[in-house]
């Protein structure tokens, strides 16, 4: 079983939108598109929060990826992403069963906000349940998918 999904992309900059309001920007950082599981707990959004302010995919003087959002001083975008739980595997049309009803969902989305922010990085956010436009520039590209665990 996959718990809690992110998509993780390092940026030079990115920013969301909703009716061509910026709800979130950042500079230098993580646009991390979140996807809450049904079964998702609070051991999951602190495992991803821990994870994702402590991953080393910044690069050093050597240019090797050795520093973490922490040591760059960078940002981070989360954007609720419930579609990352569609499951494609039968017919044409994604099905979303494992996806968290939008009340835990959002409940969680919040959390790991809180979470990151706790943990001393500038955190912007997008709306939840919007329809949102999400500019950004990747950064190498690094694009990871990182689950909180897998039974």
């Amino acid at each position: 079983m996959k718990i809690l999904r992110a998509l993780v992309q390092r940026v030079s900059r990115a920013e969301v939108k909703v009716d061509g309001k910026t709800t979130g920007k950042i500079e230098e950082g993580l646009c991390v598109f979140l996807g809450v599981h049904k079964d998702d707990s609070k051991r999951d959004i602190n495992w991803m929060a821990e994870k994702l302010v402590n991953l080393r995919i910044f690069e050093d003087d050597s240019g090797k990826m050795n520093r973490s959002l922490i040591e760059v001083g960078g940002s981070m975008l989360v954007v609720s992403q419930f579609t990352l739980y569609g499951d494609c595997s039968k017919g044409r049309r994604p099905s979303f069963v494992e996806a968290a009803l939008p009340d835990k969902a959002k409940a969680c989305y919040e959390d790991f906000i809180k979470n990151v922010r706790s943990r001393g990085i500038r955190t912007e956010e997008g709306l939840f349940q919007a329809f949102m436009d999400v500019y950004l520039t990747n950064s190498g590209p690094v694009t990871l998918l990182i689950e909180s665990r897998r039974d």
